[in-house]
């Protein structure tokens, strides 16, 4: 939204074709509240973008602590410095429209390991990256929803054209809640993409992003490369 249509005062003031007529003195307070309100519009805008880093930051911390609370974990505590992340950025989290499989039948997911995990399609996302449009399906775990804490947990797995050069070449993770759905639509924040674990080492049954789900656009956000597994 322009920030004539934003700011009705705002928006006369800069079309009126009379307001050449009006009085120095008024004319002089109309360009001060118009300048006031290109502040105003300026500030929230850096708020905005502020807040959701701070939150975005939080998110990455949370996400570093909870690789120390289990003894299976690839990475321990000294190796948390050695994560990489691209800078937040909003373009990134995009409006999804959602649109139910509940006719899909379960199917098994090749892991990087050789062993299989299964899943069902939960539903197909329609979104858009740069104005072009993008699908992603979107899945829920068999194994998981018999565990009443992850019952609600949604899986979404892909690759994109970051993959082998700033990102791990095994593509990356996104985790959801059915509770996120509302009203049809979703957000995926592809800034919280993540690494599977295969990404800092062997031995993980990391599930493989299927070809219907890898974007033909770079997705320049989220996780990067793990650094000591790109430099050994």
């Amino acid at each position: 939204m322009s920030m004539v249509m934003a700011y009705p005062v705002l928006n006369w003031f800069l079309t009126s074709k009379h307001h050449a007529r009006q009085p120095l003195m008024n004319r002089r307070s109309k360009l001060r509240i118009a300048g006031l309100l290109f502040a105003l519009v300026a500030n929230l805008s850096g708020f905005s973008q502020s807040t959701y880093s701070q939150h975005l930051l939080a998110h990455r911390e949370n996400y570093k602590a909870e690789f120390l609370k289990s003894p299976k974990s690839p990475l321990k505590k000294e190796d948390l410095k050695n994560l990489r992340f691209y800078d937040p950025d909003s373009m990134y989290r995009v409006e999804a429209t959602v649109q139910r499989t509940p006719q899909a039948e379960p199917f098994d997911l090749p892991t990087y390991d050789g062993q299989k995990k299964s899943y069902v399609p939960y539903a197909v996302l329609t979104f858009r990256i740069h104005g072009k449009p993008y699908q992603l399906t979107l899945y829920r775990s068999l194994q998981l929803a018999r565990l009443p804490q992850y019952r609600d947990y949604l899986f979404l797995p892909f690759k994109d054209a970051t993959n082998g050069r700033e990102t791990y070449g095994g593509g990356r993770y996104i985790d959801l809640r059915m509770g996120d759905v509302k009203e049809g639509k979703i957000v995926i924040d592809f800034n919280k993409a993540y690494n599977p674990s295969c990404a800092y080492s062997d031995g993980y049954a990391c599930p493989i992003p299927p070809r219907e789900n890898h974007l033909a656009v770079a997705v320049e956000a989220g996780e990067k490369n793990y650094e000591l597994r790109v430099k050994n």
